[in-house]
């Protein structure tokens, strides 16, 4: 397989999955990156964009958040990124490698893919082989958005790579 560098944004404040309910889920968020960030390390290169290193660090290289969203945390991490490039985001914690190494498999078929979440509106994953720059559109209806951006979607038996978490 070509080789990639996965970036995964992950939000380690207070903050993090807000859509929870009030109070720190931070510990809740940190967990579920921490099972994504291992399944994708088993895969490929992975970069971490974060606020705070621990406990990334030793599956991944970290490069810290710019603080100013989600598009700009994918942005800085896509700056650090070599070969093709995915970006998975970090609220995936039922991937399992073998699902996501197919995926990634299938996306060298097109410039550039997308995985959508099991609802079909959200993406989870979305791809850009070498050369080709990404137009990510991660967000409300983010999938959507993405067909519109040019991103094939992909259509591949992967459960746990679809099942995002978010409420």
């Amino acid at each position: 397989m070509q080789p990639w560098t996965i970036v995964i944004p992950v939000k380690g404040t207070r903050q993090a999955k807000s859509r929870f309910g009030s109070g720190d889920n931070s510990a809740l968020a940190e967990a579920m990156a921490l099972d994504t960030v291992e399944a994708a390390a088993q895969v490929a290169r992975v970069i971490v964009v974060t606020a705070r290193g621990e406990p990334f660090e030793r599956l991944a290289e970290i490069v810290g958040d710019p603080g100013r969203g989600l598009n700009a945390a994918i942005g800085a991490g896509l700056a650090h990124a070599t070969g093709n490039t995915a970006v998975l985001l970090g609220d995936v914690p039922s991937v399992r490698p073998a699902e996501l190494a197919a995926a990634l498999e299938a996306a060298l078929r097109h410039p550039r893919a997308i995985v959508a979440d099991a609802d079909g509106t959200g993406t989870v994953l979305a791809t850009a082989t070498v050369g080709t720059a990404h137009r990510l559109a991660f967000g409300s209806g983010s999938r959507a958005a993405h067909v519109a951006n040019g991103y094939i979607e992909l259509d591949g038996d992967w459960p746990g790579l679809r099942r995002d978490i978010d409420t």
